[in-house]
């Protein structure tokens, strides 16, 4: 064979194969593209990115921006492009794809070189862009195929072809996982080092940035020896990139880290768990407990973190003082509000919060206020047109109930003062005269007056309720008290400064509270003048002195049961309760012991810097001079023409050397069938109570 005829053959079989081999591309690109084809049939619809809102995380902030609680499903709080710093966005973009802003989405080589590792069964490549992260986050998987890879590639080309750069890394930056249970960058940055990404270091961005690769392994909760060396990868490619100078980068390696302790999550992760817990349960009431897990709020609350350390520490001591007394009293609980505002500053639930001890008798719990709640029977009757100055008689008296029964009010002292005012009669505590003035006024006035100065929990119609048989919890008792401290305007209580959803529209604003006029400034005032003689020289004295002009109320149950001080000054009220959870009896423990020295100590701090400044005079109150000296005030219209009654309070021989008390036995407990409080007999009453068989004649109603 010639040379001319077999280099003819040779031409004819490279032309036979180019011809084979362009059959063969052809075929595998019809097929590729075919499969393509059937894949972007398939592709899920990306335009709902632009809606897409993950759920987030619902944060809570003390007054003074501590960070109270995170609450979530995932914790995640959404933040926008324009608040999530360079240095951050330029860490995620040198460690995860240095091309970012100059791509399509998708970096070919990387996904051919992954697709020849899956086919030839080497270690699988990744090199994902954040552009096809942020596909197969949104709409896929975490499966390793071919078949995925080619997906995510095609929504990646889509995603970048109807999205901004910014929109895609702002979605990115809050939607990834970085470890401890953190979604997104500001998540992780309070988890790590407890504060807004805004604020974080170079070295700590580096740090979140080396964590995406793989959580569970780089969280420098897990290991920060890997977190560190991740850290230095990352600056190492900024610094490459030319986000960072090499000298930056190595300063930033070398610095503190400023991780933050582990904090475990749920209740065990709150701080001032008694307030947090309040708060939540305010916010699932209002807006549900999706919105609260998923939704984002930012809430802005009241709690002041020093009035809260103060009264845990008030509460904590008073227990301790009650064992180490014998009085075997083992919980106690405080509530304190700004009167003018509602704003709850302090709340302390129990001795200590705990796993096993969760329970909040701030507001949980409903105990008998014992005479404590005198301060609504005495505000109805005030308000009715009796004054401080009104004689009742302290003298035995029975009442027929329902049931053919009688029941005979008395102190425990057993004792009796004969003709006495109302002033001396509360700052004495005096029993009798307290059901006199509530047969005298109507139980449903006392009760209406109750509930519109605060008080939530239902209330039984019967005269024993003037010495406080019907439960109520300690908030609601620091509720009533504030409309007193305010002159006769009620604010409700409330947890919330502020709360904004997760785009930061406000859905709650407390910050200008609406307050309901209840009582006149006068009647607020005398009978805030008649609870400072309490403290002064009645119940409450000397334990509830604290060195600037105060007002408030004792309160005792049968059996020593619950035990209780609620005071306040123009510009703070506490409500004090001592008891134990199964309702057993302590030791001769008095409101005017433990719980006023809790509330004594408490203010003491609480106040600390704040001016002492009187109760101030309405302009339809006078002072009166008395027939023996001193004087009394009246509101204008009721003061005598002549010289008043004497109204100063003087200790007589009669007054026991201990404070009274005052109440019927709690519903679950067991009391004796005659007793009913402070060492009072009676018989028990129906309920409802009958009227009184000869009530006096009914007193001109004055509109509260």
């Amino acid at each position: 064979m010639s040379k001319a005829k077999a280099r003819a053959g040779g031409r004819r079989r490279w032309r036979g194969y180019l011809v084979a081999l362009l059959l063969i591309v052809l075929f595998a690109c019809g097929t590729l593209a075919g499969l393509v084809a059937s894949y972007a049939r398939n592709l899920p619809n990306i335009s709902r990115m632009a809606d897409y809102q993950p759920a987030s995380a619902t944060r809570l902030f003390a007054s003074d921006g501590t960070l109270l609680a995170s609450v979530y499903k995932q914790n995640r709080v959404w933040v926008p492009i324009a608040k999530i710093p360079p240095v951050v966005r330029e860490a995620f973009i040198a460690n995860e794809d240095r091309t970012f802003y100059t791509n399509d989405g998708v970096d070919f080589v990387s996904i051919l070189r992954a697709a020849i590792a899956d086919l030839t069964h080497q270690e699988f490549q990744g090199a994902s862009t954040i552009t096809q992260q942020l596909a197969r986050r949104l709409f896929l998987n975490d499966q390793i195929s071919i078949s995925r890879k080619i997906q995510e590639a095609l929504l990646a080309m889509e995603i970048d072809r109807l999205y901004t750069k910014d929109e895609i890394l702002e979605r990115y930056l809050n939607i990834i996982y970085l470890g401890a249970g953190a979604y997104g960058v500001d998540a992780a940055a309070h988890t790590y080092f407890g504060r807004d990404i805004g604020k974080v270091t170079l070295g700590q961005a580096a740090m979140l940035a080396g964590v995406v690769a793989a959580p569970s392994d780089y969280s420098p909760f897990s290991s920060l020896t890997l977190a560190r060396e991740r850290q230095r990868h990352v600056l190492e490619r900024m610094a490459a990139n030319g986000y960072i100078t090499a000298a930056q980068a190595s300063a930033a390696a070398a610095a503190p880290v400023g991780l933050i302790a582990p904090r475990p999550p749920g209740l065990q992760g709150y701080r001032y768990p008694w307030f947090t817990t309040y708060a939540i349960a305010r916010l699932e009431k209002i807006f549900g407990k999706d919105a609260v897990e998923e939704g984002g709020l930012q809430v802005q609350t009241t709690l002041d973190p020093r009035m809260e350390r103060l009264a845990q520490s008030a509460v904590s001591w008073g227990v301790r003082e009650a064992l180490a007394e014998g009085i075997d009293g083992h919980q106690a609980a405080l509530v304190a509000i700004r009167p003018s505002t509602g704003q709850i500053v302090a709340m302390i639930g129990g001795n200590h919060f705990s796993l096993d001890d969760q329970f909040n008798r701030a507001w949980q719990a409903r105990r008998q206020p014992g005479s404590s709640f005198k301060a609504y029977v005495y505000t109805a009757a005030i308000d009715s047109g009796l004054t401080p100055a009104t004689i009742f008689d302290d003298t035995p008296t029975s009442y027929p109930m329902g049931d053919g029964t009688t029941w005979s009010p008395k102190d425990d002292d057993d004792r009796f003062m004969g003709p006495i005012t109302m002033r001396t009669a509360l700052a004495l505590s005096r029993n009798v005269v307290a059901v006199k003035v509530a047969a005298r006024v109507g139980l449903d006035k006392v009760i209406a007056y109750a509930h519109r100065m605060g008080v939530t929990a239902p209330l039984q119609p019967n005269l024993s309720l003037a010495l406080g048989s019907s439960g109520v919890s300690v908030l609601d008792q620091a509720s009533g008290y504030s409309t007193l401290a305010d002159q006769g305007l009620h604010v409700d209580p409330t947890p919330f400064r502020v709360v904004r959803d997760a785009l930061g529209n406000v859905v709650l604003d407390d910050r200008y509270p609406q307050a309901t006029d209840v009582v006149s400034a006068g009647t607020a005032f005398l009978v805030t003048s008649m609870l400072e003689d309490v403290i002064t020289h009645g119940t409450g004295y000397p334990n509830a002195i604290i060195g600037r002009p105060a007002a408030g109320k004792t309160g005792t149950t049968s059996d020593f049961r619950d035990a209780w001080f609620v005071g306040y000054t123009p510009d703070l009220v506490t409500a004090v309760w001592l008891g134990n959870d199964n309702y057993s009896r302590m030791n001769e423990s008095y409101g005017g012991d433990i719980p006023a020295r809790i509330w004594a100590r408490f203010m003491k701090g609480a106040l600390k810097g704040t001016p002492p400044h009187p109760f101030a005079v309405p302009s339809d109150v006078v002072r009166v001079a008395t027939c023996r000296g001193g004087y009394e005030y009246f509101l204008d219209g009721t003061q005598p023409e002549a010289c008043a009654r004497p109204a100063v309070v003087r200790r007589a021989a009669v007054v026991p050397t201990v404070a009274p008390t005052a109440s019927a036995a709690p519903a679950s407990a067991s009391p004796p069938p005659n007793s009913v409080g402070d060492g009072t007999h009676y018989v028990r009453l129906a309920s409802p109570a009958a009227p009184p068989s000869a009530a006096p004649a009914p007193l001109p109603s004055a509109s509260p």
